[in-house]
């Protein structure tokens, strides 16, 4: 009875640091975390164009994207409409006029360009963001 008593102990705690291993938060390196610093706004100003149309960030941060325009916008990465380079900035997602949403953390040192999903075409609603 003893030696079962043990073994379920052992059972529970190796359950319960393996699910504090894999939870949600990590260090700001760790794949698709979000709990690195915040290192750059991105405004969709009120004539629907981003500002800046270009920032430079640390590799582990993150950026918010708001929408100050009248119209809704899906912030995504390039290239369209397979949204691949940057599955980080994925998390951003649609944006009602007003709100604010921040991406993932951008882990890997390269240049992210995004677009507005729902207007791929427009250069207004492009830019980049380049991970150092």
């Amino acid at each position: 009875m003893r030696l079962r008593s043990l073994c379920m102990v052992a059972f529970i705690t190796a359950v319960g640091l393996g699910a504090s291993a894999c939870g949600g938060g990590g260090s700001p390196t760790s794949p698709g975390g979000n709990d690195g610093t915040i290192a750059a706004t991105i405004i969709i100003d009120a004539t629907g164009n981003v500002t800046p149309k270009e920032v430079t960030v640390a590799a582990g941060s993150r950026v918010t994207f708001t929408n100050n325009h009248s119209a809704g916008h899906e912030m995504t990465s390039d290239p369209h409409p397979e949204h691949t380079l940057c599955p980080s900035l994925n998390s951003v997602g649609f944006l009602s006029p007003g709100q604010s949403k921040t991406s993932s953390n951008l882990n890997t040192p390269m240049t992210c360009t995004f677009h507005d999903h729902i207007n791929d075409t427009n250069a207004a609603l492009r830019g980049t963001i380049r991970v150092q």
